[in-house]
């Protein structure tokens, strides 16, 4: 193995980048605090004041160490909604945890927000949260408080094969695939969400709290015509000894919280994937230098291998194919202990042996031919695959044309999409056009997907993609006549800079869960694990297979 990364002296550039850096995760960190406090400080406190846990604290009494916690998804609908006053985290809260030293899917409705109703990106949320526990085969606890659909946005959450009913659908699977599910309901669980816990393995029902039935007594009443209350309707005594419908009644969520524990327990043992993990050892180089390596602007350039060498244990690689196809990084390395394939972006101008120099950041037909076959070895050795996406895209041009970019860039494309082994993104930068593709993005089935908080997700970079959009509108508009000055022209450019760019933050793709998580750079190693341990618990995989491509 060959070491990576040298000291770094605290020069200007370095300070600048680092501070800048560390006030966009503080940003970032303000916005979560934000969010973590759901419907608002009234809302909670009239939650509380029923006797409730909120969603987090009884996340938090449910797992070993509420620090271990991997919360994701923290930022779903964010800036949406606001025309029905937002909805913090979708109303719902889900992540990674340890009960009783093994890990779980975690999901808990907000019942501060709006009644913990589901809204669109809800239930994208929910699927989502479902998707992680079958991928990984991981056991799944949802801890129900929900007024059910939201009403108003009905028409975009119910009918769709990524809506509601779909949630359900995923029960039943996950049950058949052998994934213990519990749910614990811990307030209204109203209509079709009432099938949510009653299609998991067990139910519990916290007395004067948890209700389920398919409709509620309002809707009793103009349906039918009886009159009942709530409680004798679908309350947890009616449910558990009338009914049959609930297994356990709890007499308040502390009780509840610990049937689970010890229910979860009893729990046998997965057997393991085995990927390959020996004592993990740190980097030589501290993380947090992370923040003085990264650019201030997305375009500038940067050594990869630099941050490489803060992410690997001991800044050690065994670099594939290290003279050819130098935009793309391809190496085996560990992170805290786990064996890893690597496929990076190279952000630095390089030099080919031939002389010719090729702009960082992008994807040449050599890099993607090499990127393939690393993709490859990985399958065939079982080592799962970490992105480290900084990338603008395929070279363009007629040299590029003439040389078979497509077909090369197809290559690679292929290769990712047929890896069966677990794949890791994380974006660092710019993740453009097929390079996301290329780079393993949210279409090609990563296990998981972070970023850094100066990620930029868009089908192009903001200054060639404003250039264009500037261009059409200019175009539509002479067609009626009108001419612009050069000042109404920088007006509208300014404009659509700035709409363009709302569009490729970050926070705009966690909003909308192409992405699973804003990460601090300097928790990477973390994540990383994380991420393989999890998908460490499945032992199913697939023949590696890559069909027909053109070589």
């Amino acid at each position: 193995m060959s070491k990576v990364g040298k000291q770094i002296s605290e020069n200007k550039t370095y300070l600048q980048r680092e501070d800048y850096y560390k006030n966009l995760v503080r940003k970032i960190t303000a916005e979560k605090e934000k969010i973590k406090l759901g419907g608002g400080i009234k809302a909670i406190e009239k939650h509380k004041s029923k006797g409730k846990l909120t969603a987090r604290e009884r996340i938090a009494k449910l797992i070993d160490n509420e620090k271990d916690f991997y919360e994701l998804s923290t930022f779903a609908a964010f800036g949406m909604y606001e025309e029905y006053g937002g909805a913090p985290s979708s109303g719902t809260i889900y992540g990674i945890g340890k009960i009783n030293g093994r890990n779980f899917v975690i999901v808990a409705n907000d019942a501060t927000v709006k009644a913990g109703a589901w809204f669109p990106i809800t239930a994208k949320k929910n699927l989502r949260a479902q998707e992680i526990a079958m991928n990984n085969r991981l056991p799944i606890i949802y801890l129900v408080d929900s007024a059910g659909v939201f009403l108003p946005l009905q028409d975009e959450i119910f009918p769709d094969k990524e809506h509601f009913g779909r949630v359900f659908r995923n029960n039943a699977v996950m049950s058949s695939m052998g994934i213990p599910q519990i749910s614990a309901i811990m307030g209204p669980c109203v209509a079709g969400g009432a099938y949510l816990p009653i299609m998991s393995d067990e139910a519990l029902i916290v007395e004067g709290e948890g209700s389920v039935f398919l409709a509620g007594s309002h809707l009793v009443r103009a349906a039918i015509g009886e009159v009942i209350d709530n409680e004798s309707l679908g309350g947890a005594k009616v449910q558990s000894n009338i009914s049959g419908v609930t297994d356990y009644i709890e007499k308040n969520d502390l009780e509840c919280i610990d049937r689970i524990r010890n229910l979860s327990n009893k729990f046998s043992e997965s057997t393991k994937a085995g990927f390959n993990r020996i004592e993990s050892k740190p980097p030589l180089f501290p993380t947090k230098e992370i923040y003085g390596i990264l650019p201030e602007d997305p375009i500038k350039t940067y050594d990869t291998y630099e941050l490489i060498a803060r992410i690997v244990d001991g800044s050690e690689i065994d670099e594939y194919k290290a003279g050819y196809g130098k935009t793309i990084i391809t190496a085996y390395a560990r992170i805290d202990g786990w064996a890893v394939g690597i496929v990076a972006n190279q952000r630095n101008i390089v030099k080919t042996e031939s002389g010719e120099m090729q702009v960082g950041g992008v994807i040449y037909s050599d890099s993607a031919d090499k990127a393939a076959r690393f993709i490859m070895n990985c399958n065939q050795r079982k080592i799962p695959l970490l992105f480290l996406q900084d990338v603008t895209g395929f070279m363009v041009g007629s040299r590029a044309e003439h040389g078979g970019i497509i077909k090369d860039g197809a290559k690679m494309v292929n290769a990712v999409a047929n890896s069966v082994v677990p794949k890791i993104t994380i974006i660092i930068g710019n993740s453009f056009g097929a390079g996301n593709y290329a780079m393993c993005g949210k279409a090609y089935d990563p296990r998981f997907i972070f970023a850094y908080p100066n990620a930029k997700i868009a089908v192009m970079g903001g200054s060639q993609a404003s250039s264009v959009l500037l261009d059409i509108k200019l175009k539509q508009v002479e067609k009626s006549g009108k001419v612009f000055s050069e000042a109404e022209k920088k007006k509208l450019l300014d404009e659509i800079i700035t709409s363009y760019d709302g569009a490729s933050n970050p926070l705009y793709a966690a909003a909308r869960l192409w992405i699973d998580e804003i990460i601090d750079p300097t928790l990477t190693r973390e994540y990383v694990s994380m991420a393989i341990e999890v998908a460490n618990n499945n032992p199913e995989m697939p023949k590696f297979n890559l069909g027909v491509i053109q070589t």
